[in-house]
Protein backbone atom coordinates (compact mmCIF):
# COMPACT_ATOMS: atom_id res chain seq x y z
CA UNK A 1 0.00 0.00 0.00
CA UNK A 2 2.93 2.06 0.35
CA UNK A 3 4.27 1.42 -2.98
CA UNK A 4 4.11 4.61 -5.06
CA UNK A 5 5.08 5.31 -9.20
CA UNK A 6 8.47 7.56 -7.80
CA UNK A 7 9.68 3.53 -6.53
CA UNK A 8 10.00 3.08 -10.06
CA UNK A 9 11.03 5.83 -12.09
CA UNK A 10 14.64 7.69 -12.40
CA UNK A 11 15.37 11.22 -14.22
CA UNK A 12 18.78 11.10 -14.33
CA UNK A 13 20.30 9.47 -16.60
CA UNK A 14 21.73 12.49 -18.49
CA UNK A 15 25.24 12.96 -20.46
CA UNK A 16 27.85 12.48 -17.70
CA UNK A 17 31.18 14.57 -16.84
CA UNK A 18 34.02 13.58 -18.78
CA UNK A 19 36.26 16.20 -18.38
CA UNK A 20 38.54 13.90 -16.06
CA UNK A 21 41.86 11.67 -16.20
CA UNK A 22 39.81 9.07 -17.62
CA UNK A 23 37.66 10.67 -19.93
CA UNK A 24 34.66 8.82 -18.78
CA UNK A 25 31.90 8.89 -16.72
CA UNK A 26 29.75 6.31 -15.53
CA UNK A 27 25.87 7.01 -14.30
CA UNK A 28 24.44 3.61 -12.76
CA UNK A 29 21.08 3.29 -11.99
CA UNK A 30 20.73 0.29 -9.93
CA UNK A 31 18.68 -0.35 -6.44
CA UNK A 32 20.09 2.23 -4.69
CA UNK A 33 18.13 4.95 -7.30
CA UNK A 34 15.08 3.03 -8.18
CA UNK A 35 13.88 1.16 -5.09
CA UNK A 36 11.22 -0.89 -7.40
CA UNK A 37 14.34 -2.75 -8.60
CA UNK A 38 14.59 -4.62 -5.10
CA UNK A 39 15.12 -8.25 -6.27
CA UNK A 40 14.37 -7.87 -9.95
CA UNK A 41 17.45 -8.93 -11.39
CA UNK A 42 18.47 -5.94 -13.42
CA UNK A 43 20.10 -2.49 -13.83
CA UNK A 44 21.50 0.16 -16.44
CA UNK A 45 24.28 2.02 -16.95
CA UNK A 46 24.84 5.06 -18.87
CA UNK A 47 28.42 5.62 -19.94
CA UNK A 48 29.35 8.83 -21.69
CA UNK A 49 33.15 8.88 -23.53
CA UNK A 50 35.23 11.91 -24.22
CA UNK A 51 37.87 11.43 -27.37
CA UNK A 52 40.08 9.06 -26.15
CA UNK A 53 38.20 8.17 -22.92
CA UNK A 54 38.51 5.41 -21.18
CA UNK A 55 36.48 3.02 -18.55
CA UNK A 56 39.07 1.02 -17.00
CA UNK A 57 39.46 -2.37 -16.23
CA UNK A 58 37.41 -3.57 -14.24
CA UNK A 59 34.93 -6.45 -13.25
CA UNK A 60 31.68 -7.04 -12.02
CA UNK A 61 31.23 -9.67 -9.74
CA UNK A 62 27.77 -10.23 -9.47
CA UNK A 63 26.66 -9.58 -13.09
CA UNK A 64 27.18 -10.10 -16.65
CA UNK A 65 26.79 -6.73 -18.43
CA UNK A 66 25.47 -6.54 -22.19
CA UNK A 67 26.35 -2.91 -23.70
CA UNK A 68 25.28 -0.81 -27.06
CA UNK A 69 26.81 2.07 -28.62
CA UNK A 70 24.25 5.09 -29.03
CA UNK A 71 26.39 7.24 -30.79
CA UNK A 72 30.25 6.91 -32.09
CA UNK A 73 32.78 3.53 -31.62
CA UNK A 74 34.40 1.79 -28.80
CA UNK A 75 36.88 -0.70 -28.87
CA UNK A 76 35.61 -2.95 -26.07
CA UNK A 77 37.04 -6.36 -24.34
CA UNK A 78 37.50 -9.17 -21.97
CA UNK A 79 40.21 -11.28 -20.76
CA UNK A 80 39.49 -15.18 -19.91
CA UNK A 81 41.00 -16.86 -17.13
CA UNK A 82 42.46 -19.97 -16.39
CA UNK A 83 42.42 -21.56 -19.58
CA UNK A 84 43.28 -25.16 -20.38
CA UNK A 85 47.09 -25.27 -21.17
CA UNK A 86 47.62 -21.98 -18.74
CA UNK A 87 47.42 -18.10 -19.64
CA UNK A 88 44.78 -16.06 -20.39
CA UNK A 89 42.50 -14.85 -24.05
CA UNK A 90 41.75 -11.41 -24.69
CA UNK A 91 38.52 -10.50 -26.92
CA UNK A 92 38.06 -7.24 -28.81
CA UNK A 93 35.83 -5.99 -30.53
CA UNK A 94 34.84 -2.51 -32.30
CA UNK A 95 31.65 -1.54 -31.97
CA UNK A 96 30.06 1.07 -33.99
CA UNK A 97 26.34 2.53 -33.41
CA UNK A 98 23.76 -0.13 -32.79
CA UNK A 99 26.41 -2.97 -31.94
CA UNK A 100 26.19 -4.60 -29.07
CA UNK A 101 28.37 -6.72 -26.85
CA UNK A 102 28.41 -9.10 -23.76
CA UNK A 103 31.26 -8.97 -20.93
CA UNK A 104 30.21 -12.34 -18.51
CA UNK A 105 30.13 -11.86 -15.47
CA UNK A 106 33.15 -11.58 -12.88
CA UNK A 107 35.47 -10.84 -16.19
CA UNK A 108 37.88 -8.19 -16.39
CA UNK A 109 36.68 -5.85 -19.31
CA UNK A 110 36.85 -2.52 -20.39
CA UNK A 111 35.41 0.28 -23.27
CA UNK A 112 37.97 2.83 -25.05
CA UNK A 113 36.90 5.85 -27.50
CA UNK A 114 39.70 5.47 -29.94
CA UNK A 115 38.01 8.38 -31.93
CA UNK A 116 38.02 11.72 -32.23
CA UNK A 117 34.33 12.45 -31.03
CA UNK A 118 32.40 11.77 -28.46
CA UNK A 119 30.89 8.54 -27.50
CA UNK A 120 27.64 6.97 -25.82
CA UNK A 121 26.91 3.62 -24.59
CA UNK A 122 24.21 2.02 -22.27
CA UNK A 123 24.79 -0.94 -20.58
CA UNK A 124 21.83 -3.40 -19.15
CA UNK A 125 23.53 -5.86 -16.10
CA UNK A 126 21.88 -8.63 -14.76
CA UNK A 127 21.72 -7.66 -10.88
CA UNK A 128 20.17 -4.95 -9.08
CA UNK A 129 23.58 -3.82 -7.56
CA UNK A 130 25.90 -5.33 -10.07
CA UNK A 131 29.18 -4.04 -8.10
CA UNK A 132 32.56 -2.59 -9.72
CA UNK A 133 35.62 -3.30 -8.94
CA UNK A 134 38.19 -1.47 -10.98
CA UNK A 135 41.93 -3.24 -10.91
CA UNK A 136 43.95 -0.24 -10.62
CA UNK A 137 42.21 1.53 -8.12
CA UNK A 138 41.76 -1.60 -6.27
CA UNK A 139 45.12 -2.89 -6.52
CA UNK A 140 47.11 -0.13 -6.09
CA UNK A 141 44.76 2.65 -4.79
CA UNK A 142 43.65 0.56 -1.52
CA UNK A 143 43.60 1.81 2.39
CA UNK A 144 45.81 0.56 3.51
CA UNK A 145 47.62 -0.51 0.66
CA UNK A 146 49.21 -3.76 -0.23
CA UNK A 147 52.46 -4.34 0.63
CA UNK A 148 55.11 -3.50 -1.40
CA UNK A 149 56.76 -6.81 -1.33
CA UNK A 150 53.76 -8.33 -2.15
CA UNK A 151 52.96 -5.90 -5.31
CA UNK A 152 56.78 -6.11 -6.73
CA UNK A 153 56.57 -9.62 -6.78
CA UNK A 154 53.07 -10.29 -8.01
CA UNK A 155 53.57 -7.63 -10.80
CA UNK A 156 57.51 -8.43 -11.43
CA UNK A 157 58.61 -4.80 -10.90
CA UNK A 158 60.90 -2.91 -8.19
CA UNK A 159 59.43 -1.55 -5.09
CA UNK A 160 60.40 2.24 -6.33
CA UNK A 161 57.69 1.11 -9.18
CA UNK A 162 55.15 0.10 -6.69
CA UNK A 163 55.55 3.10 -4.67
CA UNK A 164 55.08 5.37 -8.00
CA UNK A 165 52.09 3.19 -8.82
CA UNK A 166 50.85 3.60 -5.63
CA UNK A 167 51.12 7.45 -5.16
CA UNK A 168 49.01 7.86 -8.14
CA UNK A 169 45.71 9.42 -7.66
CA UNK A 170 43.72 6.73 -8.70
CA UNK A 171 39.53 8.31 -9.51
CA UNK A 172 37.02 6.91 -9.40
CA UNK A 173 34.45 7.42 -12.76
CA UNK A 174 30.98 5.91 -11.37
CA UNK A 175 28.78 8.59 -10.69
Amino acid sequence: MDVKAEDFFFGGLKPGNTTNKLGSSVNLVNVDKIAGLNTLGISLARIDFAPFGLNPPHTHPRATEILTVIEGELYVGFVTSNLKGGGNKLFTKLLKKGDVFVFPQGLIHFQFNKGHTNTVAIAGLSSQNPGAITIANAVFGSKPPISDDVLAKAFQVDKKTVDWLQAQFWMDNNN
